[in-house]
This record gives structure tokens, sequence and C-alpha cells, in this order.
């Protein structure tokens, strides 16, 4: 290891893997569920997390696996459930709670038109949106409870989201992984493995914390500006997706046509 280690010595590979291992591994994966399965999420930088999660489980000095301290294949597995199993709770939590589920006040947390995006998308791209969801932020988080709402079909969501997290969860860390065998990136994982924990951890932090912030400043600028801020039954009602937009044939050219 070369000089970060002696300038943060707690953050020596040898430390991560005996303090944190699977501790390390079930915050990635709460991280993974939130943004998925909970309306919050959409605040988590998931994309980056994950590559960088594949890339902290190559082989480091003082062990034969890398931070997580299991098998790459397993921490892909186990991310790859947890946005499976996110995606399932934001459909129940949708199709329990129905529009009311839309019914609240502009906030950093919520944001109307992070729902009305969301539509826009199954009704371009049908009841495939909740695979293409996964890849785009804010989509991703709306979509299962998108359809929950809307009465997608169980059996239908539940492959859809399976498909998305493989592809997604496990496609995306394993592909971090794998850009770790590139010469330049090796050397440099290997050698700067605490900085890169340390970015991980800190700016999933700093991205979650200015997302929140912005989004807030937004909703607060709208309020004193006069706008309706406050979704209330009616307008929730209007978001409810029909349920035939889950049949559709993918729009794939924006053309209109289905």
């Amino acid at each position: 290891m070369h000089a970060p280690t002696a300038l943060i010595p707690w953050l020596d590979p040898a430390t991560i893997i005996g303090t944190a291992g699977p501790w390390a591994l079930l915050v990635v994966c709460f991280i993974i569920f939130a943004e998925t399965g909970l309306l919050v999420g959409f605040l988590l930088p998931g994309d980056t997390l994950l590559v960088i999660a594949g890339l902290l489980s190559h082989p480091i000095a003082g062990s034969d696996h890398g931070v997580f301290g299991i098998n790459v294949w397993f921490v892909a597995l186990l991310i790859g459930l947890a946005a499976f199993v996110g995606g399932e709770v934001g459909y129940v939590i949708g199709h329990k709670g129905g529009p009311a589920v839309f019914e609240r006040k502009e906030s950093g947390l919520f944001s109307k038109k992070n729902v009305e995006r969301t539509n826009a998308f199954f009704e371009r791209f049908g009841g495939i949106t909740v695979i293409l969801a996964r890849f785009v932020p804010i989509v991703r988080t709306f979509a299962p409870v998108a359809a929950g709402v809307g009465h997608m079909p169980w059996r239908r969501y539940t492959l859809y989201n399976l498909i998305g997290a493989v592809l997604w969860g496990f496609g995306l860390t394993m592909f971090g992984y794998v850009i770790g065998f590139i010469p330049p990136v090796a050397t440099f994982v290997e050698d700067y493995i605490d900085l890169i924990l340390l970015a991980a951890v800190g700016g999933t932090a700093l991205v979650t914390l200015w997302h929140y912030l912005s989004e807030r400043h937004k909703a607060k600028k709208a309020a004193a500006a006069g706008e309706d801020v406050v979704t209330d039954h009616e307008e929730a009602e209007e978001l409810v997706l029909d349920t035939e937009v889950f049949d559709r044939a993918p729009d794939l050219d924006g053309d209109g046509k289905h």
C-alpha cells in the first residue's frame, strides 16, 4: 500500500475487513434496497455504488477476498437480491397504499414531477419500464410504486422486477469487478483501496445530501412563488396509470406508435 494508508491508518484493508466486512456489504445492500423500495431512495447514487462495490470485491493485501470479505459472486448475488426485494416492497407499498401514496406536500423527499416523469416512461415503454427503469435515476425509485398503484399484474411485474434486478444489481456489480482487471485500474485499486472506500462512503453521503437540499430548495422556491405544492386527492388520482398501459408494446423510436 502507498502513502494514503499511512495517512489514514484506520482505513488499512486488513482493518477494514476485520471491522467492517459483512457490515459494509449490509450497508450497500440497504442502500440498493432503499433506492428501489422506498420513495426516498431517489436521493441515493445507486449506479456508482454498484460499480464501486464490484471494484472493492477484488482480493487485496491480507485477504483472499475484497473489502466485504466474501467472494464477488456472493456480493453480486446479495446486491441483486436487495434490488429485487426493494422492487417488490415498492410495488406492495403502491398496491396497498393506492393513490394516497402520492397525497403529500412537495419536499426534498417527494416531487410530483418525479411521479409524472415515471408515468411518462410507462406511457412510452409499457410494462418493460420496470426493467429499463433500473438504469434511470429517480424513475427506478418511483416505477415500483407507480406499478403497484396502477395495479400492474403482480406476476408480470415480479418477472420484470427480477430481470431488472439481475441486469442492474448483479450486472453492474460484476461489471465493476471485471474492469478491475484492466492493469491500470487494478494497480490503482490495489494501491488506493482505502481512498476508494473513503470516496464511496463520503461521496454517497455528499451526493445524497446535495440531492435532498436541491429538491428542498426547489420546493420552497415554488411555494414562495405561490405555486400549488400540495398533491391533493384529485391530483393523486390523476397520477394513477391505466392498467392497459402495462400491456403496451414499447415505443422505441419515440414516434408515438406502439
